[in-house]
């Protein structure tokens, strides 16, 4: 493939002339020496470097995506839905994991920005009370000074774009359904300590009655655990509601290994609507997960000019709830 070097002397140009025109550089270049060296890129056959270009004009087609957890299929359907929109108009979406926390998001952010990204999406919960809130937010200020749009979806501590669904009400209406077949006896599996998403959810359970709850989170394995907690007392509730599918799932797994029949035994029940939740028949809140990715990718298109906006949710009835005998 032709370089630089090679373009240059076939337009009889220097290498930074040559550079500044291939680059779309503001620096001044008559309109004969533009065209000879267009012309000469496309007689050898010269793809610039979308990096390079993106040095030289401070813009690049690439919108960064900070979630929690990379495997997690609710961070998965947030990012395909980004990226949906993303691709079709020539961006390139890049998925940056923050499982360590904030000083990660941190760490991505300053990547996307030396990369001059064009957009970042945080997908993750902000944490409650965060000593690492004040980097974080001069970060986001330095990427915006850098021009790239910030848009979050969900509670963030810096003010951004927000496009979210309302947590607190979806847990509050898969509790008054569970509610509603007869269950008086329920259990929250709760989500991470200290993120604002956990602290919604738990408050959508209150609101739709209560009950007991046992610590959880937002993995397979954190269901499991609850379940175990949940056998080890011997008596078992009429239903479970966990703070997320995932942790539905592990409950739901555990049990059905001990023997207990759902949802005759036992009703569960989770939040967000993933694609392993459709595959085991759980019931669940649909979250606008793609919906949301594709609203982030337009307002960073749009300029992020939005600033906060609330996409509904629906109740989805499956089969590991049923009416109580």
């Amino acid at each position: 493939m032709a370089s630089l070097s090679d373009i240059s002397r076939h337009a009889g140009v220097s290498i930074a002339t040559c550079s500044r025109v291939l680059n779309g550089s503001a620096h001044p270049v008559s309109e004969e020496t533009r065209e000879r060296v267009l012309s000469a890129a496309r007689e050898l056959g010269y793809s610039p470097s979308a990096l390079a270009r993106a040095l030289v004009t401070r813009s690049s087609r690439i919108i960064g995506v900070i979630v929690a957890d990379i495997v997690d299929p609710y961070f998965a359907e947030i990012a395909r839905g980004v990226e949906q929109v993303a691709a079709g108009l020539g961006y390139l979406t890049m998925v940056c994991s923050a499982e360590l926390g904030t000083e990660a998001e941190i760490g991505h952010l300053r990547q996307l920005r030396d990369y001059h990204a064009a957009g970042i999406v945080f997908a993750g919960s902000g944490r409650i009370r965060d000593p690492s809130t004040p980097a974080l937010k001069d970060a986001v200020e330095e990427s915006r000074q850098r021009g790239a749009v910030v848009v979050a979806l969900a509670q963030r501590d810096f003010d951004a774009p927000a496009i979210v669904f309302d947590n607190e009400a979806a847990v509050c209406d898969v509790t008054t359904y569970v509610r509603s077949l007869g269950h008086e006896d329920l259990v929250f599996v709760e989500g991470p300590q200290g993120l604002h998403t956990s602290a919604q959810r738990l408050a959508g359970f209150n609101r739709a009655g209560g009950g007991d709850r046992v610590p959880g989170g937002f993995s397979y394995e954190s269901g499991v655990a609850a379940a175990e907690r949940l056998l080890a007392r011997g008596n078992l509730p009429d239903a479970v509601v966990a703070a997320n599918d995932e942790a539905a799932i592990g409950v739901l797994m555990r049990l059905r290994e001990a023997g207990v029949k759902v949802p005759d035994d036992v009703s569960i029940a989770g939040i967000d609507d993933t694609r392993p939740a459709r595959f085991v028949g759980l019931t669940t809140i649909s979250a606008p997960l793609h919906a949301m990715g594709r609203e982030a990718a337009h307002a960073i298109l749009a300029g992020g000019a939005q600033r906060r906006v609330v996409l509904p949710h629906r109740l989805a009835p499956r089969g590991t709830t049923a009416q109580r005998a």
